[in-house]
């Protein structure tokens, strides 16, 4: 084992690759309670999405340690799982199935681009600010879905939003969560937001707000989602689904790419400003996804919570492997669900939602052929409730003010095949 992970050569040991291992889960646990109610907000059994959440992070953060050797660990991602519900299904109104026959496309093609080397070049035709933009409105976008399963943000007919009911039991119980998290994470603990649910969960119990049906239990039945996105993939082949796929495929690309150079840059595993064993750990990532598409969540992607174990000295793959083994460990701890309620989970998509939000400083808002495809981007997700249509927006007004501009050598023929796409989509949807 120690040969295969090489700990010499990394300067690392058993107990620090093990204490590495068990400080990511700690700090990315907390997916295993959001993931299910966002998703259940879609009418997916909450049980089942559980059980493959569970399921899509180990396996994928498994193959991570075990093929690329990394200690980069996976589960459905943030945002995307937000885009499936509130954007897909409830926005667009396809049946959940669908879109997760259409997680499950995305996470094929994924593997042919990966495969194909073509994957790295498509990253590159995409704007480093516009990849910002996108990053940055996603963040808004899950920290306004947080604050509205909280109660703290209401609609209202005169103001389309308000302020909720701050009297409320129950958005009292998503403030405290919001400052205990607040509080954990700037003080520096690593697994901040999982703590953060943990108390407010236990408050949430004090009051009478949630109720107890104990800790350890069976593995809820992954019956109700597993193989639907093999039953459905024939209801794909629609120009909505397109769209979908696209942003799928999109915010998944970057998301990977971000955190693989990220967490390794931080490891020291970066030889020569390249990334070692790249194309295994985004086979990994691509993998990852059509299992999880299989069981029966959203897509999987790598999470930058990794970098807490790395801070503690994971540097192989070893750690990523014992990440894995806890999240196999959890699917025993199911009856927890009826104790982390949406106002529980609440502070968790706010918090990560600042964290998202960081990238607007990347952003050159003094070139307005920028700033304006980049602020529409970052601003129609919330306001449209759609991740897509923030998307899609940015990128047609891209390149019409690069055109403008007259910087028409930047503007990659990708770029400009986009444009035609999302076009046809805004006609199509009118």
């Amino acid at each position: 084992m120690k040969k295969y992970f090489q700990f010499e050569e990394l300067g690392t040991n058993f107990r620090t690759e093990f204490t590495a291992g068990l400080t990511t889960f700690l700090a990315m646990a907390y997916i295993l309670f959001v993931n299910p109610d966002i998703l259940s907000k879609a009418d997916m059994d909450q049980g089942a999405v559980f059980t493959a959440t569970a399921i899509a992070a180990a396996v994928g953060t498994l193959f991570m340690g075990l093929i690329a050797k990394y200690p980069i660990a996976l589960a459905p991602g943030m945002g995307l799982n937000a885009f499936f519900a509130f954007s897909v299904v409830i926005g667009m109104d396809i049946r959940w199935e669908t879109a997760l026959a259409g997680v499950l496309a995305s996470g094929l093609i994924f593997i042919v681009l990966t495969l194909s080397g073509l994957r790295e070049k498509i990253i590159n035709a995409i704007p480093a600010q516009l990849k910002k933009a996108v990053g940055a409105g996603i963040g808004l976008f899950i920290a306004f879905v947080g604050l509205q399963s909280a109660g703290i943000v209401v609609g209202d007919e005169a103001t389309l939003i308000a302020i909720g009911d701050l009297a409320s039991p129950g958005v009292l119980l998503a403030i405290f969560g919001l400052v205990v998290s607040v509080v954990l994470l700037t003080l520096g603990i690593k697994a901040g937001i999982f703590y953060g649910m943990v108390i407010t969960a236990v408050v949430g119990l004090i009051f009478g707000l949630s109720e107890f049906n104990g800790i350890v239990g069976s593995v809820p039945s992954v019956a109700p989602t597993f193989g639907q996105a093999f039953a459905h993939f024939g209801d794909i082949f629609t120009l909505d689904m397109l769209v979908v796929i696209l942003t799928f495929l999109f915010v998944d690309f970057f998301d990977t790419a971000g955190t693989l150079v990220a967490v390794a840059s931080q490891a020291g595993l970066v030889k020569n400003n390249k990334l070692p064993r790249a194309g295994k750990a985004l086979f990994a990532d691509s993998a990852a996804t059509v299992v999880g598409a299989s069981v029966g969540t959203s897509t999987t992607t790598s999470y930058v919570e990794s970098t807490a174990g790395v801070g503690v000295g994971g540097r192989s793959g070893f750690t990523a492997v014992v990440t894995a083994g806890f999240f196999l460990l959890a699917l025993f701890f199911s009856p927890l669900l009826s104790v982390v309620i949406s106002e529980v989970t609440a502070p968790a998509l706010i918090i990560v939602g600042v964290m998202m939000a960081s990238a607007l400083k990347d952003i050159d808002w003094n070139e307005f052929e920028i700033a304006v495809p980049a602020f529409l981007t970052v601003l129609m997700m919330p306001l449209t409730y759609s991740i897509a249509t923030g998307i899609a927006i940015g990128f047609i007004f891209y390149p019409i003010t690069m055109l403008l501009k007259g910087r028409t050598k930047e503007i990659h023929p990708i770029m400009y095949g986009l444009f035609f796409v999302f076009l046809a989509y805004f006609i199509f949807l009118s």
